[in-house]
């Protein structure tokens, strides 16, 4: 007998999500994307700051969504991450009040945050490629590709 799950639990492993899911996470992430943007929030590590919105993940229920946030411009170091996601989370009534004005949902979503590490590890990876020996190993690849087809 196949395993059913309840609508507030995490889908299975390797399960993509629905269309609906990606719609309204979507809505959600744009909406604010514009709170952060237009919004003087009052908490000191957000004021004046740039947070970009990169990613909203919504639960299957649609009444819970991880935004996925990085500061532009700024320290981009764990302690850095940790305290926008904390600032974040202390704002997340306000943003979810701006929220219920701007959605058309039965519920709005209860919000988490999580620092955006894919800028970092992006960088990261590109620094490892642009390294000497990569390089010197690429070109010897691609030698080595050349004289085969000639």
């Amino acid at each position: 007998m196949p395993r059913s799950f309840s609508p507030s639990s995490p889908p299975p492993a390797g399960r993509a999500p629905s269309p609906r899911q990606l719609r309204v996470g979507e809505e959600v992430r744009h909406v604010l994307t514009q709170v952060f943007t237009r919004d003087g929030l009052r908490d000191p590590d957000l004021a004046g700051a740039s947070v970009m919105v990169t990613e909203v993940r919504m639960s299957p229920d649609l009444r819970h969504a991880t935004a996925f946030v990085i500061k532009l411009g700024g320290e981009d170091t764990p302690e850095a991450q940790k305290a926008l996601v904390r600032a974040c989370r202390r704002a997340a009534p306000y943003l979810r009040g701006q929220m219920a004005k701007e959605l058309r949902l039965q519920f709005v979503p209860e919000l988490a945050f999580q620092p955006d590490t894919s800028f970092g590890e992006a960088a990261r990876i590109g620094a490892l490629l642009n390294r000497p020996e990569v390089q010197r190993d690429l070109a010897a690849h691609q030698d080595d590709e050349g004289t085969e087809e000639a």
